[in-house]
């Protein structure tokens, strides 16, 4: 892989080349980007979905502090920022000609890297990660088993192993009437984003990071390899023939998340009361103790000001970490030879694992996450079996009264049963990830006669 062709303006519908050096300085093509995703729906559904904890709980603190999908996304966002603006000026250090000829500068990195970050969660569905799980469950274990023999091996992939990552770059680049290329980023940004540049078969041929899960539906493959022959990612010889390496900005945008919900997520444990305080604070000066300023920290009386210090203290110490994990290993990213996470490399692997650990006993299994995932099981399977059930009878012709009131109570653009069954199905699917968990609960209650 080359920068020059990893950093493209292009957009869907480009009929000429955009040149870094005739770009308006005031507004940025890649800057551009950030604000189309900070303007969708789909972005701002992130304000009602589940981070941490699925739904604001009760236990003596302020529920304010529990971060969503969109106050975490802009947070990864911020220290993506930061990644890339750092790792940008080693590169045009190190490739001069990108700056002297092509007049990329490193607020360009930070820019994509931002961007990316940015949309990095827009595809989850409601109630956190379980949420991805209880849609893939409904097709492999639900009633949704049925539709198994009428798709294709691929299809049917794509379904049973539901990837808010595929859902993602779905939302960002679908076409609609009169919309084409979805929100039309450019393609450096939609590189940096596909953190699993793959189909959903064959699963995980390697041990690459960038074979573990998938990064589009059959419905985008058109749409995904456009993007890649124009940024040039390298094929992946695991998976000759839908499977390709990594962007190399997309370490820095995993990286980004991967800091932000160690140290904020274990900051929210710690203010919703499910993780002593006390010996939180141990384990984040663990990862600190050789850039903590002792007086300073010793000075401060509250206890929340220690934690914001010593969060802030962990951020910068692993941001840094992950820029030199980056820039030193920056040429073996751009042969696809680099197969881990970058934080998997760094010097604090065994701080970050302590605190994730201690995070998945006393955060992720905490009972009310665990009673608010099994809700969310139930909530998705009933509107995936009431609303799959109602188009694909109508696409059969067999539709009853009450399958049209339910067809009529979808969005318009999810009312097609013209479609395949595949795309009926996977399109249900999309619309229901697209729900936040105060509409999820909202839609289930009515459908099922509890609210009227």
């Amino acid at each position: 892989m080359n920068w020059e062709q990893l950093l493209s303006l292009r957009r869907h519908g480009d009929t000429h080349k955009r040149l870094r050096k005739e770009q308006n300085e005031t507004r940025l093509g890649f800057e551009v980007d950030y604000d189309r995703i900070i303007f969708s729906s789909a972005f701002r559904s992130l304000q009602d979905k589940t981070q941490v904890v699925p739904m604001p709980i009760s236990v003596g603190s302020n529920k304010d502090f529990v971060h969503t999908r969109l106050t975490h996304s802009l947070e990864v966002s911020v220290v993506g920022r930061s990644l890339g603006r750092i790792a940008g000026q080693k590169i045009l250090s190190k490739y001069p000609f990108l700056s002297e000829v092509h007049g990329y500068q490193f607020n360009d990195f930070g820019a994509i890297v931002a961007a990316a970050a940015l949309a990095h969660d827009i595809g989850n569905p409601p109630f956190g990660h379980s949420g991805e799980k209880a849609i893939g469950n409904y097709f492999a274990q639900g009633n949704g088993r049925k539709y198994k023999e009428v798709l294709s091996e691929v299809e049917y992939q794509d379904l049973i192993d539901f990837e808010g990552n595929a859902n993602g770059f779905k939302l960002l680049t679908e076409s609609r009437d009169g919309v084409p290329g979805g929100l039309r980023l450019s393609y450096a940004t939609l590189g940096a984003f596909m953190k699993y540049p793959k189909a959903s078969l064959p699963k995980k041929p390697s041990r690459h990071i960038a074979d573990k899960k998938f990064g589009f539906f059959q419905s985008e493959k058109d749409f995904f390899m456009e993007v890649v022959n124009e940024i040039g990612l390298v094929p992946n010889p695991h998976n000759p023939e839908m499977g390709y390496y990594r962007h190399p900005l997309t370490y820095l945008v995993e990286a980004a998340d991967d800091i932000c919900y160690t140290i904020i997520d274990f900051e929210d444990g710690i203010n919703l009361g499910l993780i002593s305080e006390e010996y939180a604070l141990e384990y984040l000066i663990k990862l600190v103790k050789d850039n903590i300023n002792t007086k300073k920290y010793g000075a401060m009386t509250s206890s929340s000001d220690r934690l914001s210090y010593l969060r802030a203290l962990a951020i910068n110490t692993l941001i840094s970490d992950a820029v030199e994990v980056f820039v030193n290993n920056e040429e073996t990213i751009l042969k696809g030879d680099f197969g881990a996470a970058l934080l998997d490399k760094g010097k604090y692997k065994a701080q970050i694992d302590d605190i994730l650990k201690l995070s998945v006993e006393k955060i992720y299994q905490s009972a009310h996450v665990i009673d608010k995932e099994l809700a969310g099981y139930r909530i998705i399977a009933d509107l995936l079996d009431m609303y799959t059930t109602a188009l694909i009878r109508k696409k059969e012709g067999r539709a009853n009264n009450y399958d049209g009131l339910l067809i009529k109570s979808l969005p318009e653009n999810y009312r097609n049963t013209d479609a395949s069954v595949y795309k009926i199905l996977l399109d249900t699917s999309c619309f229901v990830a697209s729900l936040s968990d105060s509409a999820a609960v909202h839609i289930h209650d009515k459908l099922t006669g509890r609210k009227i």
